[in-house]
């Protein structure tokens, strides 16, 4: 079997390694779509310490549709030909392997199968391509449900990325009625406005002026403040707490997404009398998995326009530095034989 090694800094491998032998409990499985993660992007530029614990010579990549190709004789719940998400904290069987479950290898290895936990069945109606983007979407979704939306609420999402549009997508499922997406990429921003999202550049402008004459201005701690009940940072920008803590209204929520590396200082005093908070969240639950489930299934977003390349795993190295030009790409995928 092919398997991608990340070896550092621009210095990805691909190499041959001997197939899994399929234990009495266990499954294999053969990746379909894998999809290319920003902290994938991140480790190959930068180098560790950028979010997942992707280690030098070993495998890594954690977005992807499999198929089950071999099935233990002990293990009953799941077939050979299955679709299968695999999710990537307990489907090697080793948390610590969450963003290296071998996305980037032709077959996973899955000790101890158990459906809707480590393995979630795909259903028909959602195609080989989006389901690729489930795991990133969950996390958005997660994201979104940390919001704590309400039917007829406003928010704005920073960062056009496959993360930041799952969250806007799943914000519009949890009923707010208006969802604007930023970014400094135009590349991106006009993919989220077929996806039907309003959109704002802002790279060079104004973030008050600019967000409050798309969403309208309230009243905040310091003065005129964005109408958003709910903002979501899936960019990471240190930008984003800065407007949020000067121009974010009363009784908002500011949700952190995007994985940051420093350490900020925040104006406690002004969130308090602002009734205002600022929000973790990571990973995601299997509440998440079926709204995103029930999301792609029900055709009412074209999910595969977020895919802007397709790739082959001997091509792996292209593909992340194809990820990593957003002002000429958005998602990208690596696809398997079949």
């Amino acid at each position: 079997m092919k398997a991608a090694i990340y070896n550092g800094v621009h210095d990805v491998e691909i190499i041959e390694k001997p197939d899994y032998v399929c234990g009495d409990d266990a499954v294999i499985l053969k990746n379909i779509y894998s999809s290319v993660c920003g902290t994938d992007v991140a480790v190959y530029e930068h180098g560790l310490g950028m979010g997942h614990r992707i280690t030098v010579g070993g495998e890594f990549g954690h977005e992807t549709v499999c198929r089950i190709c071999a099935v233990g004789k002990n293990v009953t719940d799941f077939h050979v030909g299955d679709r299968v998400y695999p999710y990537p904290l307990l489907v090697t069987g080793e948390r610590s392997r969450a963003g290296t479950i071998g996305a980037f290898s032709e077959y996973i290895y899955c000790p101890h199968p158990k459906r809707q936990e480590s393995l979630y069945a795909v259903d028909a109606h959602i195609s080989d391509k989006a389901a690729a983007l489930i795991e990133p979407f969950t996390v958005g979704c997660r994201a979104a449900r940390r919001g704590l939306p309400k039917k007829g609420q406003k928010a704005v999402v920073f960062g056009a990325g496959t993360i930041g549009i799952g969250a806007a997508i799943a914000l519009r499922y949890f009923g707010c009625e208006q969802v604007v997406i930023c970014d400094h990429s135009d590349f991106r921003l006009n993919i989220c406005k077929g996806l039907g999202f309003d959109t704002y550049n802002n790279k060079t402008g104004d973030t008050l002026n600019g967000l409050s004459h798309i969403l309208g201005k309230a009243s905040g701690i310091n003065g005129d403040a964005i109408d958003a009940d709910i903002w979501i940072d899936a960019a990471g920008a240190d930008s984003v707490l800065t407007d949020y803590e000067q121009y974010g209204k009363y009784n908002s929520n500011l949700v952190l997404v995007a994985v940051g590396t420093n350490r900020r200082e925040v104006d406690l005093l002004g969130l308090t009398f602002g009734q205002k908070a600022v929000i973790g969240s990571g990973g995601y639950t299997p509440q998440d998995v079926a709204d995103v489930m029930q999301i792609m299934q029900s055709g009412q977003w074209d999910i595969e326009s977020i895919i802007t390349h397709v790739f082959t795993l001997d091509d792996l190295s292209k593909a992340i530095e194809q990820a990593a030009d957003t002002d000429h790409a958005l998602n990208v995928v690596i696809r398997f034989d079949s």
